[in-house]
């Protein structure tokens, strides 16, 4: 089945080309307000594009591998959905948004998924270009969805519902949407909701991971809603707009630090524990901390610890 990502791409640019223009109507008219959205950068832009270009190749493969997999499971589990009726296309709409859940807050929480998905949070700037701004290094992802095939989704399915996915989320990537009516905000990811999760502000560090729906945030004590004008990035943020480095400058430092740990506790430390953990300094070996959460997360090419 083809992707539908790729017959998106000409809506893409356009709905690009219509959000530059809305922008800069907004500055002119706002110039001196600091809340004015960002708008658009070339040079982080022209980033954003080649990453989500390159990210289509590496994805096709891991498709590849994906579809192998999904269809093995699929084939060995008792369990079928009648993919004819109604129902299972309802009940995959939220399984697979859990899915995306579970996989988005754990490359938030874990430094060696982390090391990919940081990619996605390395512009300053919010708008429909960051939105395309994907990693290299992708091959993590099938776990999360997985159990799916498990209760009888067929890989073609789990395939089509992730696109959709990532299909609703680009719209998401605006600062020239500001809210949506409350009972919209209250169940649907928005782009107010999904500016908060690219915040670098200590109160919106690790939250809002919601694909579709917000529901999960709320279940699982993960929203925050927007207030404080949203600053966007990381923490530390990286200085360069080469794609290569984008996609892989956290992965060198990762190695790094775990070629350079001093016990096999450390390594699995710097794998395993959040992207700004390591070992104490000066405390005994045995002891370790995890930083606190506002540097946890959201940094750039090395943690800080």
């Amino acid at each position: 089945m083809s992707d539908p990502i790729l017959y998106a791409i000409p809506f893409f640019l356009l709905f690009m080309a219509l959000e530059v223009l809305t922008l800069r109507h907004a500055a002119h008219e706002h110039a001196e307000d600091p809340s004015a959205p960002v708008g658009y950068d070339a040079r982080d832009s022209a980033t954003s594009i080649t990453m989500g270009l390159g990210s289509l190749g590496f994805k096709a493969i891991l498709k590849l591998g994906a579809v192998v997999v999904f269809a093995g499971v699929y084939e060995l589990s008792p369990l079928k959905m009648p993919m004819g009726e109604w129902w299972p296309w309802l009940l995959l709409l939220f399984a697979e948004d859990l899915s995306f859940y579970a996989y988005h807050r754990g490359h938030h929480r874990v430094r060696m998924l982390w090391a990919t998905h940081v990619v996605h949070h390395s512009s300053q700037h919010y708008n429909l270009s960051t939105a395309l701004r994907q990693d290299w290094s992708p091959f993590t992802a099938p776990v999360f969805w997985l159990w799916l095939a498990v209760i009888g989704f067929p890989p073609w399915a789990i395939l089509l519902a992730q696109s959709w996915n990532l299909l609703y989320q680009f719209l998401l990537h605006t600062e020239a949407v500001r809210t949506l009516p409350r009972p919209i905000e209250l169940v649907m990811n928005t782009p107010s909701h999904h500016r908060v999760h690219h915040g670098v502000q200590d109160q919106y560090l690790d939250k809002n991971y919601g694909g579709i729906f917000i529901v999960w945030d709320r279940l699982f004590r993960t929203f925050e809603p927007e207030r404080e004008r949203v600053r966007y990035g990381l923490t530390t943020n990286i200085d360069t707009h080469n794609p290569v480095r984008v996609a892989y400058g956290e992965w060198v430092a990762l190695l790094r630090d775990v070629r350079d740990a001093r016990t096999w506790r450390d390594r699995a430390g710097y794998l395993f524990r959040g992207p700004g953990w390591s070992p104490a300094p000066g405390a005994a070996e045995e002891v370790r901390e995890e930083a606190p959460a506002p540097e946890r997360r959201r940094l750039g090419a090395r943690p800080t610890g």
